[in-house]
């Protein structure tokens, strides 16, 4: 398989569709069933930008966490955590534990060789739950002896419990799966592509590639082969967006991914995105994502979705 042509559409709405096609899938619905059955474990398959809690009202969610959902500093505390040990180019499963000593395991699934989404499974011990651990945390959260601390020990003291040996055996089942899955995204990506015109992918691709730079209607044309009022029907046919509107909607997507760095200026990531001013990046972002940016860093820091 010619790798290259995979990355013709590698932007992430078109990952988050494919995904949403995988999830659809009879191979994936009857995997997930299954592992779940087995294993008694959470599964969800999340794109890379996936900002809120991954296991929330799914099948076997964590007591304790979703009853913690509705902490607004404990999912600071939890998607803070799991943004700093995530890493979109890994290319094995990567697993981290929360403040409470519960494990989490990210699978990653791949297109070509791009991370596309992760397999997530876990809230469980897979080491001996520490008591004092437990409290230290708790007492961030909850005031001493509160009703809220006592129901937190409740539901900690009822997770489950999976040795470490038959942890990692279940997270390599889930790892074999995500490589199928891997190879059943590249044969959509292959017959989306075939599908699609060849004026279109040449877009897609020299967009993609200069996503960050000062773009024109009619450099993009001559990169695609086509006259610009060619250009303009074929694309928005294929797309379903202006030029414009999907030069600006791939910049967004590059925008929340940064936006959940709180070190970074707003201003910093408008430009860093291929904005030309601040004014036009939180009009653009307001128009699209249906708030400032400055608000949707707040919501991503402080809610649960």
């Amino acid at each position: 398989m010619h790798t290259a042509t995979l990355e013709v559409s590698a932007d992430s709405t078109d990952d988050k569709k494919l995904i949403e096609e995988l999830l659809r899938s009879r191979t994936y619905r009857d995997y997930e069933d299954t592992f779940t059955d087995v294993t008694g474990l959470p599964l969800v398959f999340r794109p890379v930008e996936f900002f809120g809690l991954p296991f929330q009202g799914t099948r076997k969610e964590s007591e304790l966490f979703a009853s913690l959902s509705g902490n607004k500093q404990w999912c600071a505390l939890y998607l803070r955590r799991r943004n700093d040990h995530s890493d979109h180019t890994a290319d094995q499963p990567r697993s981290i534990q929360c403040p409470f000593g519960l494990t989490e395991t990210m699978v990653p699934v791949r297109l070509g060789n791009r991370v596309i989404g992760f397999l997530l499974t876990g809230q469980v011990f897979t080491r001996q739950p520490e008591l004092a651990k437990f409290k230290k945390s708790c007492h961030e959260l909850f005031p001493i002896r509160s009703r809220a601390e006592k129901r937190a020990f409740k539901l900690w003291k009822k997770t489950q419990f999976v040795p470490t040996a038959k942890y990692e055996a279940i997270v390599q089942l889930l790892n074999f799966f995500a490589q199928q899955l891997s190879a059943v995204s590249s044969q959509i990506a292959m017959q989306r592509q075939r599908a699609e015109p060849s004026v279109v992918l040449k877009a897609r691709e020299f967009i993609a590639q200069n996503r960050t730079e000062m773009i024109s209607l009619g450099a993009v044309a001559k990169a695609a082969g086509a006259s610009v009022f060619h250009f303009c029907k074929i694309f928005r046919k294929a797309t379903g967006l202006t030029f414009t509107d999907y030069v600006a909607r791939l910049r967004l997507e590059d925008a929340r991914t940064r936006l959940a760095n709180p070190n970074l200026r707003v201003s910093q990531i408008a430009y860093d995105v291929g904005f030309q001013s601040l004014t036009q990046f939180n009009r653009v972002f307001k128009r699209v994502i249906g708030e400032s940016p400055t608000k949707y860093r707040t919501h991503l820091l402080l809610s649960p979705a």
